[in-house]
């Protein structure tokens, strides 16, 4: 088995000490997804809710998110972004929004809680926006897509 990143010698939760690690160039994709009714969908797409236009707020608020991801995620390093997209696409079939994120940076480590993270805080604010609308709204499938850069290079999920 092998050992435990973010764990010390005494068994203690530690950030990982990444001062020798050369700074590269380093990317990450993610997505997920909300499933709502229809008619909340229908609102989100016509832009009809008091809140004003979802897809405009959720996008600004993944891409803060990303950029706080070191104060969220207690032994993530915080990281100079070079850039965050958040983008979102409308589906019928689920019936939803589907959302991508990607992070890039020139550092000594990745960017991949920085995508996921620009991911589920985009979801989260659809859901706050849209709630008085649908309050069963199911989000799910938050999941890393491909990361490149450092020493493991290129990574994608299955399927992709």
């Amino acid at each position: 088995m092998s050992e435990l990143s973010h764990v010390n010698r005494a068994g203690e939760a530690s950030m990982v000490d990444v001062s020798a690690k050369p700074a590269t160039a380093r990317a990450a994709r993610a997505e997920g997804q909300i499933r709502m009714s229809a008619d909340a969908l229908r609102a989100v797409r016509d832009n009809t809710l008091a809140k004003g236009d979802v897809l405009a707020v959720a996008r600004i608020a993944g891409i803060q998110a990303a950029k706080r991801t070191a104060e969220l995620v207690p032994l993530c390093h915080p990281l100079p972004l070079a850039d965050v997209q958040v983008r979102f696409s409308i589906d019928e079939t689920l019936p939803g929004v589907r959302c991508e994120a990607e992070a890039r940076t020139v550092a000594g480590t990745g960017v991949e809680m920085e995508a996921i993270t620009a991911v589920s805080i985009a979801l989260v604010t659809v859901y706050d926006m849209v709630k008085s609308v649908d309050k069963g709204m199911i989000i799910d499938g938050i999941r890393l897509l491909e990361k490149s850069g450092g020493k493991s290079g290129l990574w994608r999920a299955e399927g992709r």
